[in-house]
């Protein structure tokens, strides 16, 4: 009955995105397949102090892999505590008897498996021969989301950096430079327009609650992965662009209420019946993706319990191999 803790010092060696995209993809197959039991995030608001909690269960039958992840997003966590905006706690459970297996610090998993969930959308819904990319917000996201870019379409040459932050986006290009610079030109853009415009993959990391990418940029054949709209209200894209895109959801339920989709949906823009279908679905085989060079993209990404799930299952085992964790007690 002992339960394993994992800290956030001893989960970072064990997690590659490489990994991660393989335990994400897997995960979306599970969906496409039905073999997924995941309620939509619960919120609890602190309008008190300007952040939220979510708490994402799920259990994956075909895999016998089921956890429970509680996160939150208070946006003054690094100015006035010296914390991250984001900071998640995964709990993962044995689902024959309910004890928890592990208690594992979500911080950079969930870094990696949006990262991940990103790096598999671009695998399968954007153009193969695509040579530029724009990222545009340049937090600790768009870390992920770059090394998932770059790891699936490993012949993209530049990928052109905005954020609103100079400095930000300044840091974030030299830190890049040296990590991918060999092969990938890493450049700051003055502008989202002059990063966008020419990109056949676009990523946008942000946290927006207005559009931030005009209609007018996007050229046929290009694929965007929205990331930064997770939560109602939130919206990077003008609703223009989904009105000439095929549009592909993690999840139903999720992206209606807080993805990309959520503020065009409410406000009648567009409908339902305007939006493709899920990812996994696509995975699964059951619904056919990008059908030519010419069709624009759009995959609205809220995050999954799945994807947390399969990566903490995956640092678990490796944890266990290795020796690596504490182990306790929690009935004792």
């Amino acid at each position: 009955m002992r339960t394993l803790l994992l800290t956030r010092k001893e989960i970072r060696p064990l997690l590659t995105m490489q990994d991660a995209i393989n335990a994400v993809r897997l995960g979306f197959e599970e969906k496409g397949h039905g073999r997924v039991e995941m309620p939509s995030k619960l919120y609890l608001h602190y309008p008190k102090y300007g952040g939220d909690l979510r708490c994402m269960p799920t259990y994956m039958e075909g895999l016998n892999i089921s956890s429970v992840k509680i996160v939150n997003a208070h946006p003054d966590n690094p100015v006035k505590h010296g914390l991250r905006l984001l900071v998640a706690t995964i709990l993962l459970i044995e689902p024959e008897t309910g004890r928890p297996l592990a208690i594992l610090d979500g911080t950079d998993i969930t870094d990696f498996r949006t990262g991940a969930a990103g790096g598999v959308a671009i695998q399968y819904l954007a153009r193969k021969d695509a040579k530029v990319a724009a990222i545009i917000g340049a937090g600790k996201q768009a870390r992920t989301q770059l090394i998932a870019l770059l790891l699936t379409r490993p012949n993209i040459n530049e990928v052109r950096i905005f954020d609103i932050s100079k400095e930000n986006k300044e840091s974030f290009v030299r830190e890049s430079t040296s990590l991918h610079g060999k092969t990938t030109r890493i450049v700051s853009s003055s502008s989202a327009k002059d990063a966008i415009v020419g990109a056949e993959i676009v990523v946008t990391t942000t946290p927006s609650r207005s559009p931030l990418v005009s209609n007018e940029w996007i050229s046929a054949g290009i694929h965007i992965n929205c990331i930064g709209a997770d939560a109602p209200g939130k919206q990077e894209l003008d609703p223009k662009i989904l009105k000439r895109s095929k549009i592909i959801l993690d999840d139903w339920a999720q992206g209606c209420h807080s993805g990309e989709v959520n503020v065009p949906l409410s406000t009648g823009i567009i409908t339902r019946d305007e939006i493709h279908g899920e990812f996994g679905d696509i995975l699964g085989g059951g619904m056919i993706g990008r059908t030519s060079d010419k069709e624009i993209t759009i995959f609205s990404s809220t995050g999954l319990a799945l994807q947390d799930a399969m990566v903490a299952k995956l640092i678990y085992d490796k944890a266990v191999a290795q020796g690596i964790g504490t182990s306790i007690d929690m009935y004792d």
